[in-house]
């Protein structure tokens, strides 16, 4: 058997669907266009072919053609030599290998892609898994889906912490600010001990004066005593002297005191004010701390964000790295954010031309081995990028058997009520009209 990738040489189709009988051998590269109005059985050709070799899953829910006298039958040659042909009541598979031996559905499977066999479907299925066929086929699904989960997880935690640091500013900003009161909290118990010591001061020095009075009363009645004792003084001169020197000592304390005046008595009606007036400096002191704390968060969460968003840019980056170290099936072809991208645009923003190309390039990507695919319903592109699509096609020798709605001279052949028009011209030839321009998909 052949390396080569593996191609239809030739179908043979009978009472399938709309299918009445179509024999015909396709051109091995490029495009080979069934044309035809509808409802004359080009689509059933595809699926004739999608059946015989996909299997069941592929089965037609009305396989027999209504008009038909004999059972459906379906012959596809392979250009590895395997013969696959469904045939009789229950359309029995028989698979046959260049060597007569006989197979089964296993052996298609494992040199049949199926995406070659229903392209529709993969190019209908959402952006993100056609993203994940792609990066299943390059090997990197997993790496890059780690990295998307880094990416989101850091983006989550950047808008939290960004939306943190917003709150907290204007929380801030909303905060009265007051200049005249200290940084730091008032301690109710410093201005109690402080207005105990100038109490106990006060206290001390009214005893003082207190005792002074009390001295200043005791001379006068010593002295009124004097008065008295005078004439006493003979017979009571040793205690007379004695009184006197005591009464002497006496005044010469008051003399003293006299003589130095009284202290001052301090004032604590300031210390009382303050603590009248502490909650009220203290509450403002708090809205302070309050609004510089706030502040504070505020930048540290703004300088997270900062952090966050450059390991986001780091995850982008390698990411970037990542996709870049592996071939694309097709130039110009990326994921971003779980999409597929192609010339910078999503899925919904590509052409129908843009989306075939994608879709093919992928398939063929998915399993090189494969080198043919189906497809249907060309009539969305003009002759000239079908003309483009067929040079491509035939550049990278892929095969592609397809339908459109048309009897034009684009067509390869032309089915008309489920057998091809003109037999015995068209039937069994491998020859396609040549484009009157070679157009390139650059032009477009």
């Amino acid at each position: 058997m052949s390396n080569e990738p593996l191609k239809i040489t030739s179908f043979e189709i009978e009472n399938v669907k709309k299918v009445r009988a179509v024999s015909y051998k396709p051109a091995q590269d490029g495009l080979t266009v069934i044309g035809g109005r509808n409802g004359q059985g080009k689509t059933s050709v595809l699926d004739a072919i999608a059946y015989a070799l996909g299997g069941e899953k592929f089965r037609p829910s009305e396989l027999q053609n209504r008009d038909g006298m004999n059972p459906a039958s379906i012959k596809v040659t392979l250009s590895n030599g395997i013969v696959v042909e469904r045939s009789g009541k229950n359309a029995s598979l028989k698979v046959t290998d260049p060597t007569g031996m006989r197979a089964g559905q296993k052996l298609l499977d494992a040199v049949i892609e199926v995406l070659a066999l229903n392209l529709p479907k993969f190019l209908e299925a959402s952006g993100k898994d056609k993203a994940k066929t792609l990066l299943r086929t390059l090997g990197i699904e997993d790496q890059l889906d780690a990295l998307d989960k880094e990416e989101k997880r850091l983006y989550d935690d950047r808008t939290l912490a960004g939306r943190e640091a917003d709150e907290k500013k204007k929380y801030a900003a909303n905060l009265p600010e007051f200049a005249d009161v200290p940084d730091q909290l008032l301690s109710l118990n410093d201005l109690k001990d402080e207005l105990t010591e100038i109490l106990a001061w006060n206290a001390d020095r009214q005893a003082k004066i207190n005792n002074i009075e009390k001295l200043k009363n005791n001379y006068e009645l010593e002295s009124k005593r004097l008065e008295d004792l005078k004439q006493r003084m003979r017979d009571l001169e040793e205690q007379i002297v004695h009184q006197k020197e005591k009464t002497e000592s006496s005044l010469k304390d008051y003399s003293l005191a006299c003589q130095v005046g009284h202290p001052e008595e301090r004032d604590a009606s300031e210390v009382e004010k303050k603590i009248d007036d502490m909650e009220n400096i203290n509450a403002k002191i708090r809205q302070n701390n309050e609004k510089s704390m706030a502040m504070d968060v505020a930048k540290q969460k703004a300088e997270v964000v900062s952090a966050l968003t450059n390991k986001i840019e780091d995850v982008r980056r390698r990411r970037m790295e990542l996709l870049k170290s592996v071939p694309m099936p097709l130039e110009g072809l990326s994921v971003e954010d779980g999409e597929l991208i192609y010339k910078g645009a999503k899925w919904d923003c590509m052409s129908s031309m843009e989306q075939t190309l994608v879709g093919i390039s992928i398939c063929h990507a998915v399993n090189p081995a494969c080198g043919f695919v189906l497809l249907d319903r060309l009539e969305c592109f003009d002759t000239a990028q079908l003309s483009a699509l067929d040079n491509w096609m035939n550049k990278l020798q892929i095969q592609g058997i397809s339908t459109r709605v048309s009897t034009g001279d684009e067509c390869t052949l032309i089915i008309e009520d489920g057998i091809v028009r003109d037999d015995d011209t068209a039937v069994h030839t491998e020859t396609k009209p040549e484009p009157k321009k070679e157009v390139e998909l650059e032009d477009f």
